[in-house]
Parts: C-alpha cells; sequence; structure tokens
C-alpha cells in the first residue's frame, strides 16, 4: 500500500494528476474507470486545465465504477458531472467513452454494462482487467457504490450489480470487488476532515474497518494508492 498525504485537495488533485499523465505516457491504450464525487470534480478541473494538451487522449477509454439511476443529463449523474469538468474540455474518440446507463432499467442496465467489460477489457485470467481503476470514499466507508449495510455485493459472482442507497433509496449501477481487484492498479481520492475516523480504522486494521467496504479492496496485484489530503489523513 502506497500512501501519499498532501497539505490540500488542491494538491491532491495536483499530484494525481501528474501521477495519471506518467500512467498514460507509458501504455499504448488504457482502460480507466473513473469516480464520481466532489474530489475526482476537483482532478477533472485539474486535468482538462494542465494536462489537455500534455496527454493523448485518443488512447484512453473511460468508464464509471458506478452511476445513480439517473438520465446523463441530471445534476446527479456521475456522466454529467466528468463530461461538464473533463470531457468537454478535451480531445478523446467518441467511441472511447463508455458511461453507464443510468436512465434504464438498473437490473438490465448492470447486466448489459457487465457485457460491456467484457467486450472491451483486457482478460487473460477468465476476468476483465482494468489498468486503472479510481475510488472515492464516503464518510460511511462506502467505495463505488457499495455501502455497508449491502457490503455482500462485494463478493458478488457479477461484474456488476445493483445498489440501494441507505438513506434515499436511490438505485445505482456498481462495479463489484471482482472487478475492482483484478485491475491492475487502484487508487483512492480521499479528501475531507469527515474522513478522517474511517481512513484511519481502514489503513492501520482498528476499530470496525471489516464493516467498511473500502477496507476491503485488496489488489491481486499489490498496487493500491491513497491519495489524501492532510484532514483525510489527520487520523494516521
Amino acid at each position: 500500500m502506497d500512501i501519499r498525504i498532501y497539505d490540500s485537495k488542491g494538491l491532491v488533485a495536483r499530484h494525481f494528476s501528474d501521477y495519471l499523465e506518467q500512467f498514460i505516457a507509458n501504455r499504448n491504450e488504457v482502460h480507466i474507470a473513473l469516480s464520481g464525487g466532489s474530489t475526482p470534480q476537483i482532478v477533472f478541473e485539474e486535468l482538462a486545465s494542465h494536462k489537455r494538451e500534455a496527454i493523448d487522449w485518443s488512447k484512453v477509454h473511460f468508464y464509471w465504477g458506478d452511476e445513480r439511476c439517473v438520465p446523463p443529463t441530471d445534476d446527479q449523474s456521475n456522466y454529467k458531472m466528468t463530461q461538464t469538468y473533463l470531457l468537454s474540455q478535451i480531445t478523446i474518440p467518441a467511441n472511447n467513452i463508455h458511461r453507464i446507463k443510468g436512465e434504464d432499467i438498473p437490473k438490465e442496465e448492470a447486466e448489459r454494462y457487465g457485457e460491456l467489460l467484457r467486450e472491451k477489457l483486457p482478460n487473460t485470467t477468465g476476468v476483465p482487467s482494468f489498468d486503472l481503476v479510481i475510488l472515492g470514499m464516503g464518510e460511511d466507508g462506502h467505495t463505488a457504490s457499495i455501502f455497508p449495510h449491502e457490503i455482500g455485493l462485494w463478493e458478488s459472482d457479477k461484474l456488476c450489480e445493483v445498489a440501494t442507497h441507505p438513506e434515499s433509496g436511490q438505485k445505482r449501477i456498481t462495479i463489484t470487488g471482482k472487478v475492482i481487484d483484478h485491475s491492475k492498479e487502484v487508487v483512492f481520492l480521499v479528501t475531507g476532515i469527515g474522513k478522517k475516523e474511517k481512513v484511519a480504522e481502514i489503513i492501520k486494521h482498528e476499530g470496525d474497518f471489516k464493516e467498511y467496504p473500502a477496507s476491503l479492496v485488496a489488489p491481486e496485484n499489490d498496487n493500491l494508492i491513497w491519495f489524501l489530503d492532510k484532514e483525510a489523513a489527520s487520523g494516521l
């Protein structure tokens, strides 16, 4: 586990953007699963501002690790946020953008997206493999859209599942632990004082860490990086 701590959210975004530039430069084709949330938004703004020309976006394929079951025009859509802050600002082929169709019937879309992953991603072990999965973490310890009350979804035999937000009841599509742990590299982007407790418990294996889906992330090749700001890391 590689833990990188920076003084501010802005510095997290800057250093992750530098990391991503090098990551993409070293590969001929790159398959990346994106995350939603406030920290990725800052990262997308950094990429659009400072890496627009530096990165060869034509060899990048973007997917989503999870999506709310809303239309792509809805303000809650992870796709819309990415489109607004990154995709509309860079030159990338439309065929390289593989969104989850949150407007469709959730169960059918989970199955369709799983098949899309099988079709598009490299597969040498029987499980599709991203080059990079970018994850966030909620204050409750959830990651992707696997929440503590549905932690069993992590162990699903399926590539994608339908999840339910514990408070709103909103349906979401999420990739499962099988997909995440088969990624060649996994990165957590976590910022803010509200994440302090769960970050400390998960990284130090203390308290109720086993109840948090984020604690289950364990890439098979051990390539796991945490990008943290000093607030999120202040319990370490």
